[in-house]
């Protein structure tokens, strides 16, 4: 059951849980292992959410740039980080590449699995010095979580029934996995309280830096990892020990950064698998239903829509299943550094053994194999 699991969970095996290749270097011997190791975390997800619905595309081409596949399409979806920049600056050639998209009349709607709010992603824009106007709207998961939290009723998307029924119900009480920017004013904001893990009604992992249970002093991994990691086991335990149902505001395992630090969406995967309930793990952001409906809502056929992301798990597996076209860009993203080893430095050789890898990780065969329209080595034009 759930205790033993937790009592023999040590924090190694947790590291692993959360999908931290960095920290499964430390833990998992050679260099060798701990490279395997961390492929194996970046490429791997529970398959039940994902296998059913995912089909191959009929053709797979690399390309130089956007240029060549520009008149193809109506509708880009845009991600954000591996793509558009790298968190403190754009990628080489994307600005331009965003004005020529501009000029030929196309529609781009940025798709961000970013746990914080939508203005947050727009002064993020700014401030790389992109022109928010460019767009014709910026989508986070977020941002539609909180909205989702609010109960707004004008939202577009699919519902979760486990949380319309705690609105419902007046059972408010959060519990908090946190980016440590802004969880408080984003749980109170939205009609919410924080409250511990013995009495919370729900958990939001938006963050894997800060566990706020709303006693005005956050546990913080940056200050004791040791003692983050300690709550983090035993707040999940009780978690799983009451059914309390968790909502993941990013489903991303990894960042592109370096050493691939952890996201929220491998607490909700070491959640779900303690929990054994995945309908109790609601997880907002791509690859999953509600931010394609709302991007491509008036969108007559999906089809003259492409995707464009660095993630397979996420950004091509999402817009694969809403029968998108999809660009993997491969060099700005989680994927790089395990092309460029595994090919040997042939891009093309990388690409396809990362895809191979990746598919049978999640145990996918004939049709349901994962295999992007387009390859790109960058968001360029």
């Amino acid at each position: 059951n759930f205790e033993i699991k937790m009592r023999s969970t040590t924090k190694s095996t947790l590291l692993m849980a959360l999908a931290t290749p960095q920290s499964v270097a430390s833990f998992a011997g050679p260099r060798a292992n701990a490279r395997r190791f961390a492929m194996k975390a970046v490429h791997s997800s529970s398959k039940n959410e994902v296998s059913s619905s995912t089909t191959t595309t009929s053709t797979m081409n690399h390309i130089k740039g956007i240029q060549s596949i520009s008149a193809s399409y109506d509708t880009f979806l845009l991600d954000m980080w591996g793509v558009m920049h790298n968190g403190s600056k754009p990628y080489e050639g994307v600005i331009d590449t965003i004005h020529q998209l501009k000029t030929q009349g196309k529609k781009m709607i940025i798709l961000s699995n970013s746990s914080k709010r939508v203005d947050n992603a727009k002064r993020m824009l700014k401030k790389l010095g992109f022109d928010e106007s460019d767009f014709d709207q910026v989508i986070t998961s977020g941002e539609i979580s909180y909205r989702m939290l609010c109960g707004d009723d004008t939202l577009q998307c699919s519902n979760w029934d486990v949380l319309t029924n705690l609105i419902q119900q007046e059972k408010k009480k959060i519990f908090v996995f946190g980016s440590g920017d802004g969880d408080e004013d984003y749980v109170e904001s939205s009609g919410w309280s924080l409250a511990p893990i013995e009495e919370a009604d729900l958990i939001i992992a938006r963050g894997t830096f800060t566990i706020n249970s709303g006693d005005g002093s956050p546990v913080s991994k940056k200050e004791n990892d040791d003692e983050y990691f300690n709550v983090l086991k035993k707040s999940l335990a009780m978690a799983a020990e009451r059914k309390v149902p968790m909502l993941v505001t990013n489903p991303d395992k990894v960042r592109p950064d370096e050493g691939l630090p952890p996201m929220p969406g491998a607490i909700g995967d070491a959640y779900a698998k303690v929990l054994g309930d995945e309908t109790l793990v609601k997880r907002i952001g791509k690859p999953y239903p509600e931010v394609y409906e709302l991007a491509l809502l008036g969108c007559e056929d999906s089809r003259t829509a492409v995707m464009i992301g660095d993630a397979l798990e996420t950004d091509v597996t999402g817009g694969t299943r809403f029968k998108c076209a999809t660009a993997w860009i491969v060099n700005d993203g989680i994927h790089s550094p395990f092309v460029s080893e595994l090919g040997e430095g042939h891009f093309e050789k990388g690409t396809k053994m990362v895809l191979e890898s990746f598919n049978n990780d999640k145990g996918y065969e004939g049709d349901d194999r994962l295999s992007p329209t387009y390859i790109s080595k960058h968001f360029r034009w």
